[in-house]
């Protein structure tokens, strides 16, 4: 939960504390801090481990400052940190790893700044006076934010592999945790889980959505769309098996039309059929989630569907997620698997039965059922990847905060060079 993703207006708390790893960041810290009038006995020595064992049993400042240094997974214990953070807090991190991917995550997570060591008092300076203005920003900032639209197509290189768990899971989170307006939009028309993973009817809006496409507005959406929470609506069916899908698309361009106006982020359980037939799918999907396992059918599936994208999709992002990995018992190693695809796998999401066993009883998402674990780490960094990259302003603001905040810490030229032989990857 990024419970400091929402800047509120400060209560009644401290202004700013800090949590650093080393003396020497402290050094260059405690002058910065005197000279903003904070008091220089709220920068700790101990890193994000030690704010979340503090925070955990006293209040959250305005503005707080965490190490991330002697962190082995900065992501999953950033998710820690917001569990512990009062609403209003904002976070800026600081640490070694040169990377932008890691600095776009944490963006995406929630965090308002990333400083790269060594500091200095300028960079301190500069991002501790932005921190400051985002509490006297205007409130219609919140409004502008939630007219973003992020869009994600869920795909299964093979049956079986878990790209609709990890469509539900994914829309839950999105919903219930980052607080944002999400669709789920089930196109498997006669299996799919969807409905049934939330413990839902499916209803028959997506079957009156295909029959009559002119009916689709903002009041059909919302009369024929099934809420799972306050934030979560899904749109599914259950149509008989005996009645073959007939359409030509349109319904399904006319929905995505008004998911754009009515929620901030799209989910599609997108069988590969449909991908086939309805290319067309894809013409506003900022990122396609292509859920692959470690096996030779599911290899050969995956260079395949990323060709496929290449020439049909290529405005969309592909992200290659390995699902339910279990080292040791894979068909073809992570290894062979890369370079048959001729790409690296971008998130690993390990196999855990007894999670999605839990989850199955308990009529939940598999991230709403199981708070904790390897998987749920997994997919919670799947998440914000995907907001990472599906922000069409991400881009932007990124280099935007590098020219602000790192003052060259980042090396900017030889970022853009990494994206540039990336992008010539995936197409």
């Amino acid at each position: 939960m990024s419970a400091f993703s929402k800047p509120g207006m400060p209560g009644n708390r401290d202004p700013f504390a800090a949590y650093i790893c080393d003396e020497t960041a402290l050094d260059v810290l405690r002058p910065v801090v005197i000279e903003l009038g904070w008091q220089p006995e709220k920068c700790n020595k101990g890193g994000l481990r030690n704010a979340v064992q503090s925070l955990s049993v006293s209040a959250s400042p305005n503005i707080l400052m965490v190490d991330l240094s002697e962190s082995g997974d900065p992501l999953n214990d950033i998710n820690a940190l917001a569990e512990v953070c009062e609403p209003g807090t904002v976070v800026i991190a600081i640490g070694q790893v040169n990377d932008v991917r890691l600095y776009r995550d944490l963006l995406a997570s929630g965090i308002h700044d990333y400083l790269l060591k060594p500091l200095s008092a300028s960079v301190l300076r500069d991002s501790l006076n932005a921190a400051q203005a985002v509490f006297s920003a205007p409130r219609g900032g919140e409004s502008e934010q939630v007219k973003r639209h992020i869009s994600t197509a869920i795909v299964g290189t093979r049956g079986g592999v878990g790209a609709s768990t990890l469509a539900t899971s994914l829309a839950w989170y999105y919903s219930a945790e980052k607080k944002m307006p999400t669709a789920l939009l089930d196109l498997d028309v006669h299996f799919g889980t969807g409905a049934l993973t939330l413990d839902l009817e499916p209803g028959r809006g997506l079957t009156d959505a295909i029959d009559n496409p002119s009916r689709i507005d903002g009041l059909f959406i919302e009369r024929a769309m099934i809420r799972a929470n306050d934030n979560l609506a899904i749109l599914s069916a259950e149509a008989p098996i005996n009645s073959p899908l007939m359409t030509d698309g349109a319904a399904f361009l006319q929905l995505q039309e008004e998911f754009r106006h009515a929620f901030e982020m799209t989910l599609i359980d997108l069988p590969r059929n449909m991908l086939i037939n309805f290319p067309h799918l894809l013409n506003d999907v900022n990122v396609v989630t292509l859920v692959t396992e470690m096996t030779l059918a599911s290899a050969r599936d995956t260079i395949r569907t990323l060709s496929w994208l290449k020439t049909n999709a290529a405005h969309a992002t592909p992200v290659v997620v390995a699902n339910k990995v279990q080292p040791g018992a894979a068909e073809i190693s992570k290894g062979d698997f890369e370079a048959s695809i001729e790409r690296k796998i971008d998130i690993s999401i390990p196999y855990d039965q007894k999670g999605a066993a839990t989850a199955a009883k308990l009529g939940k998402t598999f991230l709403d059922a199981n708070a904790s674990g390897k998987a749920t780490a997994g997919m919670k960094q799947l998440a914000s990847r995907i907001i990472g990259l599906g922000d069409e302003d991400s881009e932007e603001a990124a280099e935007a905060a590098g020219k602000k905040s790192l003052l060259g810490g980042f090396d900017l030229k030889g970022l853009v060079s990494k994206k540039d032989k990336a992008a010539a990857e995936v197409g």
